[in-house]
């Protein structure tokens, strides 16, 4: 009775294995472009934390510049003090370096419609939908971008300066990210943590505005607590700021009228839509001249093309919630960032 019994549950054990396997194999069919894509993404970013090496081999090789070394040596106070002085979680990342040889090695994907400042979405497992998409390989962005340029979507291909992985991979500092200004590289490394602190599904736009605010104001406290109010770091940092954020602000300006310009011209044809986008953007871009920031795209300049929708986007996703966040930091937790941090990551909890 009692072998009968064992040998009937294996069955249905057996049966239950093949029924998943089935459908597993079903959704490799059905999601066979997202799994290949997963899978060159995961080998991508393994081998480069492969290849990564500790930092302190780079700071031991009397070969390697002083100058690198001090950076490497910052990188490592901003780390422990978005530790210890911001709550931000400890992953082990950032100490570790990949020398990328001067090269670009990711390249990250976006896309708008083209006469609506809506970005068109990913779907992935785990973290959701995402309006970006990243390649470890250049040939696969540009197919990607002319794939979608071909179904009409305006498509923005940029090299990000660094990227989280959320705390699956031990995340390296990028070589490259050694030529920044001592006050951009810090708020880098701390906006990198916040994402493996805080990480709100389907909430890009919350997750990278609240990175990128919380990454300047504690690049700030940082350069405080190390050099002073006074000090040449603190005050260049805070120049840049001013700068870039007067651009951010005409551009989401900028977007506040596109909106209006394309809600005005729904029911127009096609072509005298693109020339309308197009005067609207170059009316946008002329109107900036008077804007320091170096980063500016003007006509006539060494770039070639004026910005699209999928520009414009990008402002939105990391920047239009600033005054929101600095507002309630201040209201609510008179300035103390540590505190503000610690109650987003209990209100939010990590996906």
């Amino acid at each position: 009775m009692k072998l009968a019994m064992l040998k009937r549950f294996f069955r249905i054990v057996i049966k239950i294995v093949v029924a998943l396997l089935v459908v597993v194999g079903v959704l490799c069919v059905i999601y066979r472009d997202l799994v290949g894509y997963g899978l060159r993404q995961a080998k991508g970013q393994l081998t480069i934390v492969r290849k990564a090496k500790p930092v302190e081999e780079y700071l031991s090789d009397p070969a390697f510049p002083d100058s690198l070394k001090q950076k490497l040596l910052l990188i490592a106070e901003a780390r422990q003090f978005a530790i210890n002085s911001l709550g931000l979680n400890d992953t082990k990342n950032y100490t570790t370096m990949y020398d990328q040889q001067g090269k670009e090695i990711m390249w990250v994907v976006t896309a708008s419609e083209p006469f609506q400042l809506k970005e068109k979405e990913w779907k992935f497992p785990v973290v959701g939908a995402m309006p970006y998409k990243g390649y470890f390989d250049e040939a696969r962005a540009r197919a990607e971008q002319k794939q979608l340029e071909d179904e009409g979507w305006d498509v923005n291909v940029r090299n990000p300066g660094g990227w989280s992985t959320l705390g699956w991979f031990t995340d390296p500092i990028l070589s490259n990210m050694l030529s920044r200004s001592e006050g951009d590289l810090v708020s880098l490394i701390i906006h990198e943590m916040v994402h493996a602190t805080i990480f709100v599904k389907d909430s890009v736009d919350f997750n990278e505005n609240l990175a990128s605010f919380i990454g300047d104001r504690g690049a700030e406290q940082f350069l405080i607590s190390k050099y002073g109010k006074d000090s040449e770091p603190y005050h260049q940092f805070v120049q840049e700021d001013k700068e870039y954020i007067n651009y951010v602000d005409h551009i989401l300006r900028g977007c506040v009228y596109l909106d209006s310009v394309y809600a005005a011209m729904a029911d127009k044809p096609v072509e005298e839509k693109k020339q309308l986008k197009e005067a609207a953007i170059l009316k946008i871009m002329e109107t900036a001249d008077t804007l320091s920031f170096d980063a500016l795209i003007r006509p006539g300049s060494k770039h070639k093309t004026l910005p699209n929708n999928a520009y414009f986007m990008s402002f939105r996703r990391y920047q239009s919630r600033q005054d929101v966040f600095h507002d309630e930091w201040q209201q609510n937790f008179r300035g103390d960032l540590k505190a503000y941090i610690l109650y987003l990551a209990d209100r939010y909890p990590f996906l």
